[in-house]
């Protein structure tokens, strides 16, 4: 049986390791607990934890045990990392609320029965911290420094680091020390950009432990221009169907960069890599075979093989023109808002297809959007009851590939 880090190595996760002959002659020879935090700031994951969900579930099949830390605790504080301004405070029902849905979503991928993967909020001990003694037992081990030096830290320097988002490497470190004492947690994974939290972690625990532990960071999917892969001009790509639904899903995959095909159906499917190999070296048009699969191959995982099976079908019924499928995104439009008409500037905003009115003129200045298969040139153009015909629904086209049926109700 291979080594999970080997597994890992292969498909392209592992970025950074603390100490790596020592973590794979551990994870080849007994059972390893490991965690991943994952951070309340939203009632559902995104296409970003993704990636560290499927890590988590490839170490699981080999026999290791996950704890998915969902972050009731430090979601108080907000991380920041790779953040330019302080985060939105959230009341403690908001991030109660944000949590319980991450604990849902994290229940649906990972096996909790029998002791296989454990769930924790590390409110449960964050929130009944004596100050004084965390000063005096954890603060000690904390160079200021050090961690001024941090990448975390650095992006916020110029409009000002609080006190408050300061200690969130501490709270991150507690964490990996609290787990350690009562899970014999000795391994924590993480995003890359989390590099600078997890050795404060692991310095920890060897310190106040005199214990081995490790930190493991993952990559991060970017697109060619290096940023974040996971959101659309409308927002955050999510693993919830109702803020994503199945068939938007299916269609971000389908439509990802040439170059980041490859490397996504490694990570994110769980095809031989011989296959992924052969899928990534398609060039040209044929390189939308790859992209169909990997498309379908993920969906399968997050919303199961019926809701795959959906999307793909619509993709290829709008794609040969087509439009009777139930899996294209639907919005409401009641007779109250449409009333005697909407411009379609206004409509286009409505459902979700434009942040800007300026963005939507821009649009249809250049041919790109089309009712129900004609293309609407008119910037004034007004939408009214005729256009929705007998059956009452509008099949609008954003550009060649995005797609949104608006129902009459």
């Amino acid at each position: 049986m291979s080594n999970v880090f080997d597994v890992l190595l292969e498909r392209g996760f592992i970025e950074q390791t603390t100490h790596e002959s020592e973590i794979r002659e551990l994870l080849a020879k007994e059972k390893t607990t490991f965690y991943i935090g994952f951070d309340p700031t939203a009632d559902s994951l995104t296409a970003g934890h993704f990636l560290t969900i499927m890590a988590m579930i490839h170490m699981q099949k080999a026999g290791h045990r996950p704890i998915a830390l969902v972050g009731g605790g430090t979601g108080m504080i907000g991380d920041p990392t790779d953040k330019t301004d302080m985060r939105k405070m959230m009341t403690v029902e908001q991030i109660q609320h944000n949590v319980s849905g991450m604990q849902k979503q994290l229940s649906q991928y990972l096996e909790f029965a029998e002791d296989k993967a454990v769930m924790v909020n590390n409110a449960d001990w964050l929130t009944k911290l004596n100050y004084i003694e965390l000063l005096r037992e954890v603060g000690i081990h904390f160079s200021v420094n050090r961690m001024l030096t941090a990448e975390c830290y650095k992006s916020r320097y110029e409009k000002g680091l609080t006190f408050l988002e300061f200690n969130y490497m501490i709270m991150q470190s507690y964490d990996f020390l609290e787990l350690n004492n009562r899970y014999n947690c000795v391994l924590q994974l993480g995003g890359n950009d989390q590099w600078s939290n997890i050795l404060g972690g692991v310095e920890l625990i060897r310190r106040m432990n005199s214990k081995p532990a490790f930190g493991m960071t993952l990559t991060l999917l970017t697109t060619s221009e290096g940023q974040k892969m996971g959101k659309t001009v409308s927002g955050a790509v999510w693993l919830d169907p109702n803020r994503t639904s199945p068939y938007e899903f299916y269609q971000y995959w389908r439509n990802v960069e040439d170059s980041n095909v490859e490397r996504c159906l490694g990570l994110l499917t769980f095809l031989p890599m011989e296959e992924v190999r052969r899928l990534g070296a398609l060039a040209g048009a044929e390189i939308n075979t790859a992209k169909a699969v990997l498309a379908y191959e993920i969906t399968k995982i997050v919303h199961g093989e019926t809701a795959a099976n959906e999307a793909q079908a619509a993709a290829k019924a709008l794609f040969a023109g087509g439009v009777d499928s139930g899996s294209i995104p639907t919005t409401e439009l009641s007779q109250s808002e449409l009333g005697d008409g909407i411009d379609l500037i206004t409509l286009l905003h409505t459902v979700g297809l434009i942040q800007t009115r300026s963005e939507g003129r821009r649009l249809i200045q250049q041919g790109g959007i089309y009712l129900d298969g004609t293309q609407i040139s008119e910037f004034d153009y007004v939408v009214t009851k005729k256009d929705f015909g007998d059956k009452a629904e509008l099949l609008i086209r954003k550009g060649k590939k995005v797609f949104q049926r608006v129902e009459l109700s």
